[in-house]
């Protein structure tokens, strides 16, 4: 019996010490820690069109649920609705469609976000800590339909006509189309 048990003991240690978990960290890297990813601003240069050089530090950011949903958290917070308007555009442009001024790649848009645009868009260096610029960005790319759409956050429901069904009230259930001097008591 006692053998048993020590085999149970060790064969649950064995599941339970293989599992792995998604490492997330609790605080973000200071502002001063900020990377450097290689970014294509233009293929509209003469003679071969320049390779786009992508790090791939992205890609942690849009095929990751979390850094998206934290993206979205970080869009409304910076008040990046405020010119953007959730996407759509207002007096900043929209995010939404396939015209990119300054690149599509998530690269890209870190870029803008860390040193801003000509013409209206704040640079945000030494302000958002380097990870939050790459979740905020991750959003961006979310929107106009670049993530997987396993990982894409949902839209809010303060978005929607009226709340999402299950945060509906509850009714009372009607009768169909019997008038109710017809029902039967």
């Amino acid at each position: 019996m006692r053998a048993r048990t020590l085999f149970a003991l060790a064969i649950a240690a064995a599941v339970l010490g293989s599992c792995e978990r998604e490492e997330r960290a609790f605080r973000p890297d200071p502002v001063a820690t900020e990377t450097q990813e290689p970014v294509t601003l233009s293929s509209i240069t003469p003679g071969p069109a320049p390779s786009e050089r992508n790090g791939g530090k992205g890609r942690q950011y849009e095929q990751n649920a979390f850094q998206l949903s934290q993206g979205k958290k970080l869009f409304a917070w910076f008040n990046c609705n405020g010119c953007h308007a959730n996407g759509g555009g207002g007096s900043g442009p929209a995010l939404m469609d396939d015209n990119w001024i300054y690149g599509s790649a998530i690269e890209n848009i870190v870029a803008s976000i860390r040193e801003g645009r000509p013409n209206g868009m704040p640079s945000f260096r030494n302000k958002i800590p380097d990870e939050q610029m790459w979740q905020i960005a991750g959003y961006v790319r979310s929107m106009g339909r670049y993530v997987p759409s396993d990982a894409a956050p949902s839209r809010d429901d303060r978005l929607h006509p009226r709340p999402a069904e299950n945060r509906l009230p509850a009714g009372e259930p009607k009768s169909g189309n019997i008038p109710p001097s017809a029902e039967q008591p």
